[in-house]
């Protein structure tokens, strides 16, 4: 049986596996050139209350201790995505819930050279099939914003279900943002999402 984590995940050319302190130089390389490109929907951090300080971005260094200290306690999965050996991009479920819900939710971006390929699609479809049937969550939902027609492109791709929007729910771009919430249970895709995508996808139908 594959462990929950560190794992690496692939199918062809795209590959998830976990971020590294040596990947600073390729992800921020990636990372600035798309700039302007993911700003709009990128979180940022809420303006303080009167007499507290600002708070400061956290360094990369920072970022990928956190990340890993969160993958170590079970709460989170975090991905960069690799396409043909290149990093481009990063997946990161988060928000991890045992219990009664057993619950956690995906975030990503992607290099904009690469998008429309299919990458990002492959990507969630083998984030979600490993939460579901190796590290034992039974729903996987991703919130996007409304207005972010490629990412909504990508959940609709693989099926996701569509449940209702969430007003104001993260702070992106400098301000609270409404969000729509779409979802899978482990009952929808008993077949594996990776299955259902390569089913559909363009890339594998030319092959």
């Amino acid at each position: 049986m594959n462990a929950p984590w560190p794992v690496v995940l692939a199918d062809g050319p795209t590959a998830l596996r976990p971020i590294r302190l040596r990947d600073h130089r390729a992800w921020r390389e990636v990372n600035q050139r798309n700039r302007e490109w993911l700003r709009p929907w990128e979180a940022t951090i809420p303006p303080p209350l009167p007499g507290q300080f600002p708070p400061r971005r956290p360094t990369y260094r920072q970022m990928v201790r956190h990340l890993r200290s969160e993958a170590q306690a079970g709460r989170m999965l975090p991905f960069v995505v690799e396409h043909e050996g290149r990093l481009v991009g990063q997946l990161t479920v988060a928000g991890i819930t045992w219990g009664s819900m057993c619950s956690g939710h995906v975030g990503y971006w992607i290099d904009r050279s690469v998008a429309g390929r299919g990458v990002m699609p492959t990507a969630v479809a083998l984030a979600t099939d490993h939460c579901f049937h190796t590290v034992g969550l039974h729903r996987v939902e991703v919130c996007i914003r409304p207005e972010n027609a490629p990412s909504r492109r990508v959940v609709e791709k693989l099926g996701f279900r569509e449940e209702g929007l969430r007003p104001r729910y993260l702070h992106i771009d400098g301000a609270w943002r409404d969000h729509m919430v779409f979802a899978l249970t482990a009952e929808e895709v008993s077949e594996g999402l990776l299955t259902r995508w390569h089913r559909v996808s363009p890339q594998t139908q030319q092959k």
